[in-house]
C-alpha cells in the first residue's frame, strides 16, 4: 500500500485526508493538533494520528524515511526545513504554498534525489496558475499572443450568508487577511507600470458582475508583474493579479487603514475604551464624539458606510478593551474574530475568474474568459478548504501512480501536471468554465 505523510491538520486538511484515505492509501497525519488530526483520521483501517511538534526533528525523519510522499501544510515558514528533510531520504513533497528562493535552491538536490518538490498546487497559488496556463497554451498553439490578462480570486461568503456591514465572513485566519491589507502592489496597465502605495491599496477598486454571485470588487495583489515571467507571456500588455470582495469591505478597509487601525505597532492601551485607542493612536484629543472627529479627520461625511461599519465592528465602542501593550491591528482582528467567523449555518464561496485579451496573426482578436464558482460550509468542507486541499490530494495520487516524472522544484504550468489534475478536479465538482470567441466588450 502507498504510504503519504500528511503534517499539519489545521483548516484545509481535511479534504486531502478523507480523499487519499478513500483512495486506501495508508494516510499518516502528524500534527500538534492532535485531536484534530484523530478526528479527521476518523476510524479508517489505513489512517494514522501522530502527536507531532515541529522541533521534534528526529521523529520527523523517521516519518519522513517511512512514507513515499510528505505533504507540508504546516506555516510556509517550515517548508524548506521538511524539504531537505525530503531529499535526504530521497522522497517525493507536496506543498500548497508559495515557491520561495531558499525552496528553489533545492531544485538541483531535489533532482540529485530523483524527487518532485511540488509547489503551489492549491487554489491560488495552484488552480489559478493552472487554469490560466492551459488558455496561455492554447492561444500561443495557435500562434496568437496573450495581450492583456487580469487573474481574479476571492473567498467569500455565499450570497446569502452576507450578515454584516463588511459583507464578509472569515473561513481562513482574519489576522492574515487583516495584515495583507497593508501591501503595496504593483502591476502591468496598457504597457506601463503601476505602482500603487499601500495607503491606495483599497482605493477605486475595480467593479465586475460576476454570474450568479453578483457586483464585487477587485483590489490588486501585490506583485502581478512576475507573473510575466512565470505563465510565459513577455508579450502582454497588461497583467494584473487581483483579490475578489463584496461591496463595502474595500470602501471600509480603506478607512481602517486611514485610522491605523490594520498596523502592528505597538501601543501602552492601559486603561483605554476602543474609542480611546482609536482617538490615541490617531491624535485625536478625547473620545467623546468619537465618529465625529474621525469623519472631520478623514474629511468624510459622518454618515459615510465605512464608519458605520467601524462602528458596529465596536471600534467606537466606549467599553473598556483590559489591554496593555498591544497594537491596533491585533485589536481589529480580534473584533473581527469575535463577530464575523463563519458559522455552520453559513456557506463560503471561492470565486475565480481569469479574463484574457488575445491576437492572432490574421489580425483577429478574442476575449476569453474562464471562471469557477464553488460553495461548501462548516458542515462538510468550506469551499476554500476544498478548493486549496484536492488539487494536491490529486497531485499526490498522481506521483504515487509515476504519472508525474518531472524531478526538482516545479510550480503546476507544466501540461503534464495541469491537465490531468483540472481534469480531476472537475469529476469532484471543481470546474472552470471557459468562454472563447467573446468580443473585446467583454474585457475587464
Amino acid at each position: 500500500m502507498n504510504k503519504v505523510l500528511i503534517l499539519g491538520a489545521g483548516m484545509v486538511a481535511n479534504p486531502i485526508i478523507k480523499h487519499l484515505l478513500s483512495k486506501q492509501i495508508e494516510v499518516t497525519v502528524a500534527a500538534l493538533n492532535y485531536d484534530e488530526a484523530i478526528r479527521m483520521v476518523g476510524d479508517a483501517p489505513n489512517g494514522k494520528a501522530v502527536n507531532w511538534t515541529i522541533d521534534d526533528e528526529a521523529t520527523l525523519e523517521n516519518m519522513v524515511a517511512a512514507n513515499d510522499v510528505v505533504v507540508s501544510l504546516l506555516p510556509y515558514a517550515y517548508h524548506v526545513m521538511i524539504a531537505k528533510c525530503c531529499v535526504r531520504n530521497k522522497k517525493n513533497m507536496v506543498t500548497t504554498s508559495y515557491v520561495k528562493p531558499e525552496m528553489r535552491e533545492l531544485d538541483v538536490p531535489a533532482k540529485e534525489a530523483g524527487v518532485i518538490i511540488l509547489n503551489e498546487i492549491g487554489l491560488d497559488p495552484g488552480i489559478d496558475h493552472m487554469s490560466a496556463m492551459r488558455i496561455i497554451d492554447h492561444v500561443h498553439a495557435k500562434g496568437g499572443k496573450v495581450d492583456e490578462f487580469y487573474s481574479l480570486c476571492g473567498a467569500l461568503p455565499a450570497p446569502e450568508s452576507r450578515n454584516n456591514m463588511f459583507n464578509y465572513l472569515f473561513s481562513w485566519s482574519p489576522k492574515g487577511v487583516v495584515l495583507a491589507g497593508n501591501n503595496d502592489a504593483v502591476y502591468l496597465k496598457d504597457g506601463k507600470t503601476v505602482e500603487l502605495p499601500t495607503a491606495d491599496l483599497f482605493k477605486n477598486p475595480m467593479k465586475l458582475d460576476f454570474p450568479d454571485v453578483g457586483k464585487l470588487d477587485i483590489y490588486p495583489n501585490r506583485d502581478s508583474l512576475s507573473y510575466i515571467d512565470i505563465y510565459g507571456i513577455p508579450e502582454a500588455k497588461t497583467m494584473v493579479r487581483g483579490t475578489f470582495r463584496f461591496e463595502g469591505w474595500c470602501e471600509t478597509l480603506d478607512i481602517l487603514k486611514a485610522l491605523k487601525c490594520t498596523l502592528p505597532e505597538k501601543h501602552d492601551f492601559s486603561g483605554k475604551s476602543y474609542a480611546g485607542a482609536l482617538a490615541m493612536v490617531n491624535g485625536i484629543a478625547d473620545e467623546q464624539d468619537i465618529q465625529k472627529k474621525v469623519a472631520a479627520l478623514l474629511h468624510i461625511d459622518e454618515n459615510a458606510y465605512a464608519l458605520k461599519a467601524i462602528e458596529w465592528l465596536g471600534l467606537f465602542s466606549h467599553q473598556p478593551m483590559n489591554r496593555q501593550v498591544d497594537s491596533m491591528y491585533e485589536i481589529t482582528s480580534d473584533l473581527m474574530i469575535e463577530k464575523m467567523m463563519i458559522t455552520e449555518k453559513d456557506r463560503d464561496m471561492v470565486v475565480m475568474m481569469h479574463i484574457f485579451k488575445a491576437s492572432y496573426p490574421d489580425g483577429t482578436s478574442e476575449v476569453i474568459k474562464s471562471r469557477m464558482l464553488d460553495f461548501g460550509s462548516l458542515k462538510t468542507d468550506t469551499a476554500i478548504a476544498r478548493t486549496v486541499a484536492l488539487p494536491a490530494a490529486i497531485a499526490v495520487e498522481m506521483i504515487l501512480h509515476g504519472e508525474i516524472k518531472v524531478k526538482g522544484v516545479h510550480i503546476p504550468v507544466i501540461a503534464d501536471i495541469y491537465n490531468p489534475v483540472l481534469n480531476n478536479l472537475e469529476k469532484l465538482n471543481i470546474k472552470m468554465v471557459e468562454e472563447y470567441g467573446l468580443p473585446l466588450s467583454e474585457k475587464l
